[in-house]
């Protein structure tokens, strides 16, 4: 297996250079503390693995700030102890209780890839993703219950529904875990949904006044 295993490529290695003498020599002292000190972010963000989605760049955040989590379509799954491994949630335990948190980010995507594949799914069009050897599948079957609440809708807007339903659907299934629930209603942590156009730059949040999201 080790002989597989290759060593950068030398466009990467250029990139790490230029990164150690421009960012972090300007800023050795702040990595320093980092290292030294542990990390404290105030903020835990659960977002897309999607090469577009540049979450520390859209909030102009530096090293330390955010504690993230990436997966396919920023999906949260609910609680569940059943001896398996589950990554996201113990991201989100971490966060939560070691950490502790004061906000816990969903951040949603326009065009997601994985939203697109699960109304490929849930409409017949996917069938491989039906498959049992189909990890991406079965992940994607978290977002099903979203799929029925916008199935009816035209497949443009069903689309663009579906990926904010990825964001209530986590949200919904993170108040399934006891510790999440116990620091929201402590007061310790609060909820947040976010939904970002990349190609018009725009942020939309959940407002559980109108039920909606609308532009920050």
């Amino acid at each position: 297996m080790r002989e597989r295993v290759k060593l950068l490529p030398p466009t990467l290695v250029q990139r790490f250079h230029g990164w150690k003498a421009t960012t972090y020599s300007e800023n050795s002292v702040w990595y320093k503390k980092l290292a030294d000190e542990g990390q404290r972010p105030r903020a835990m963000v659960i977002s897309c693995c999607d090469s577009r989605v540049h979450v520390t760049s859209i909030f102009g955040a530096d090293s330390g700030e955010f504690f993230i989590h990436r997966n396919i379509a920023n999906l949260v799954p609910p609680y569940e102890l059943d001896g398996e491994h589950h990554g996201t949630s113990a991201a989100v335990e971490y966060a939560v209780q070691a950490l502790k948190v004061s906000h816990l980010i969903v951040l949603g995507h326009s065009k997601c890839g994985g939203v697109a594949g699960c109304n490929a799914m849930c409409t017949g069009h996917a069938p491989e993703l039906e498959e049992k050897t189909s990890f991406v599948g079965a992940w994607l079957n978290l977002l099903r219950p979203g799929f029925e609440r916008v199935k009816d809708l035209p497949e443009e807007e069903r689309i663009t529904a579906l990926e904010k339903e990825a964001v209530m659907v986590s949200l919904e299934n993170l108040m399934t875990f006891p510790f999440v629930t116990s620091a929201v209603e402590s007061g310790q942590m609060t909820l947040h949904g976010l939904w970002h156009d990349i190609g018009s730059g725009n942020l939309c949040q959940y407002n559980p006044n109108t039920n909606g999201f609308e532009n920050v």
